[in-house]
């Protein structure tokens, strides 16, 4: 049988009962609600990235005997996730007839021995040995907090992770005045100050923070601040990293360091003349350069870190660095090595971080390796300040932290992480409606068997560097915690499939770290999202997103307020669509009819979002939000008044509505054709908005005061 989107041959049975038992989906619905059947290709090669041959049918038959087998192979599972307040079960496997006694490590000191459940489950051959399986009672009053099981056998003790995460997350409405919050959304790169070095930064994070606070707001919706590489030419997207767990630098604002108070003439004049060299481009509304803002900024960071600090400066840096362990030092040499090796190609024996010649490096590069650490350092204190000027100026969340759905396939984590990137496919989605041709993200995604092996300590780390110093974490793309379209290399993205996670792993492990930091969470579920998952994430207390745009009936019309979900982050637009002027104007079909981008005729595209536009009027002059012939502003004015109806605990406010704004600031699909992530923040006449702007901004304070008067 052939199917539409380019395979030959169905799935075997034996290969589809392999392919389940990995979590490779033999099928799917697509956005148009055809039920499509994955090709025997995409399944091969997508269980071949999961380390799992299936590439004949005698491989296939081999794997899944290995499948049966694989469990009671071992003493305790890789890693265990479980709710405070739920018992569950704990497999133990040991030679048949052998005594076994387990007990759980709590975090923080003491033990909990656990209770042998007289559970008889027939013994089973493995190996050539004879394995038993004894069941242990994991307590439903267990705490909270990450613990270890042990498992005593007369070989000596075998440790699992355990982690024991809450049943839900806070309500968020409690820590707002108000019981509902309000918020800007920036691209932070985009908001410039008269101090910017020609790219906003943590000091504009802090101003804008501030003003939020003044105005109201509760919460400062960011970009992804994962670091990027730090050598030219640096990737503009933000959510394509090289890590998701480290910063990226070039946020830094040089003189908001301490050092420099105390820096000599000669080595601050150094400082401001590399500041000299892109400053003059905070007022240019033309593409933002972060190759030219970089090269100024690590030259002065460079003469900073060569300052003697204080001891006290020298133990919180050595304090951090402790914190951080490991990761840090791996993604320090990482940079170090992009450094040393820059504008050549890696020798093979550097791209394996455990090879000799990486060691000797490490060794060879350490004041580099101490400079990249001391750079994560100082983001982290500017960070900790802009919280807590956010937190000062009356938010009741604040700043707002983005994580990406993946890193850069040649970035810090694969390297650092090679075994837990699957390796020959790629993340991105099936077709919908606004990228009728799917994508490719390009990004490695991670493997579910390596992730439990390793006790989720990869998401357990990144989620806890990150909401260290935020109120609310925003998870883009959050399905993916649930399932991810893999994409094999080779193939078009309409030719992959899903392979699911351990959700209760994965969301259990986000809302441990969040409640650990007292911190709310936002799953952007949009696209195709099976309704159960939405329920799941409600039932753990995370908020999902919900665009006005896309938020409709299923005969077309806008979705009325009081359908909308309380637990949500609702909003008029996103980063994927023109600011809303713009998207009025329909410049969201012409810029994919001029780069390409249109499956349908252009004509019928053009007229779906007339058709969009006026039913929107519509339903906004039935709600009695439109004056008698409205302007641009008193549209944009109403959409917002709209959401404000909805029963939404939070409501989020483009900071580029605020302003007038009509460029896209991302356009799906594409990389070199449009700057993407480049687009400085501008009002519709594209004259540069900055910081000290923003406060007498007469669209920002017209739009300000609408939003907070329907919310009294």
């Amino acid at each position: 049988m052939s199917d539409e989107y380019g395979g030959t041959h169905e799935p075997s049975e034996e290969l589809s009962r392999l392919a389940a038992a990995h979590g490779v989906a033999l099928d799917f619905w697509d956005f148009q609600g055809h039920h499509r059947i994955v090709s025997r290709e995409a399944v091969v090669a997508v269980l071949a990235a999961l380390g799992v041959d299936a590439s004949t049918p005698e491989a296939v038959r081999a794997a899944l005997a290995d499948l049966e087998d694989a469990p009671w192979r071992n003493v305790l599972p890789p890693s265990t996730v479980t709710r405070a307040g739920s018992e569950s079960h704990l497999p133990v496997h040991v030679p048949d007839g052998t005594a076994v006694s387990a007990w759980v490590a709590l975090e923080g000191g003491g033990r909990w021995d656990l209770s042998q459940l007289d559970i008889w489950i027939p013994p089973r051959w493995v190996d050539g040995a004879l394995v038993g399986r004894a069941t242990f009672l994991l307590p439903a009053d267990l705490p909270i907090g990450w613990h270890e099981i042990v498992a005593k056998l007369e070989s000596g003790p075998v440790h699992a992770p355990l982690a024991v995460t809450p049943q839900s997350l806070a309500r968020p409405d409690e820590n707002l005045a108000t019981g509902r919050g309000w918020g800007f959304m920036a691209q932070l790169y985009s908001v410039r100050s008269r101090g910017s070095w020609g790219f906003g930064d943590l000091s504009d994070l802090r101003e804008l923070a501030s003003l939020s606070g003044d105005l109201g707001a509760d919460f400062l919706l960011i970009n992804p601040l994962h670091a990027a590489e730090i050598v030219s030419p640096l990737t503009p997207s933000p959510y394509l990293p090289t890590t998701r767990r480290f910063f990226n630098p070039i946020y830094i604002r040089p003189e908001d360091i301490r050092e420099v108070a105390y820096l000599p003439t000669q080595q601050r004049t150094l400082v401001e003349w590399a500041a000299e060299e892109v400053r003059a481009a905070n007022g240019d509304p033309g593409p933002i350069d972060r190759d030219a803002v970089w090269k100024a900024k690590k030259s002065a960071l460079e003469v900073i870190f060569a300052a003697p600090r204080s001891r006290a400066r020298r133990r919180a840096f050595d304090r951090f660095r402790a914190y951080e362990g490991q990761g840090l030092e791996d993604f320090a040499l990482w940079s170090a090595l992009t450094e040393y090796y820059a504008g050549q190609e890696w020798p093979e024996e550097a791209k394996d971080s455990t090879s000799p010649l990486v060691a000797r490096l490490r060794t060879e590069l350490a004041e580099r390796v101490d400079f990249y650490c001391w750079l994560q350092w100082v983001m982290d204190e500017q960070l900790e300040s802009a919280q807590g000027t956010a937190r000062a100026s009356g938010m009741g969340i604040g700043i707002m932290h983005d994580l990406a759905v993946g890193v850069h396939p040649n970035g810090a984590d694969v390297w650092a992480m090679p075994d837990v990137l699957a390796k020959g496919v790629t993340v991105g989605a099936p077709p919908d409606w606004f990228n009728q041709q799917g994508q490719d993200w390009s990004q490695p995604p991670w493997r579910p068997d390596a992730l439990a092996r390793l006790g989720y300590a990869p998401l357990r780390d990144l989620v806890r560097t990150i909401l260290r110093h935020a109120g609310a974490v925003r998870i883009d793309h959050i399905v993916g915690l649930f399932r991810l379209w893999w994409v094999p290399q080779g193939m078009s993205p309409d030719q992959g499939t899903y392979v699911r996670y351990d959700h209760e792993a994965m969301l259990g492990v986000l809302v441990l770290e969040a409640y650990r930091a007292g911190a709310v969470v936002i799953g952007e579920d949009l696209g195709t999202v099976e309704p159960w998952a939405r329920d799941y994430m409600k039932e753990r207390g995370i908020l999902g997103t919900s665009i006005l745009w896309f938020e409709k009936t299923h005969d077309g019309w806008p979705l009325q307020p009081y359908d909308y979900r309380w637990l949500a982050l609702s909003t008029v637009t996103t980063h994927d669509l023109p600011p809303t002027a713009g998207y009025l104007a329909e410049e969201h079909v012409d810029l994919r009819d001029r780069l390409g981008l249109l499956a349908e005729p252009v004509e019928k595209v053009r007229l779906d979002a007339r058709i969009e536009r006026e039913r929107m009027l519509e339903v906004l002059d039935q709600h009695g939000l439109l004056p008698e012939d409205p302007s641009e502003r008193q549209v944009v004015e109403a959409l917002h008044r709209y959401i404000v109806r909805t029963p939404s605990v939070l409501l989020g406010v483009s900071l580029a509505d605020a302003v007038g704004e009509r460029r896209t600031q991302n356009q799906p699909g594409t990389d070199q054709e449009y700057p993407n992530w480049k687009v400085p923040l501008a009002d519709g006449a594209e004259q540069v908005v900055l910081v000290e702007d923003l406060a007498q901004n007469p669209r920002l304070t017209s739009l300000v005061k609408a939003i907070t008067a329907d919310l009294a």
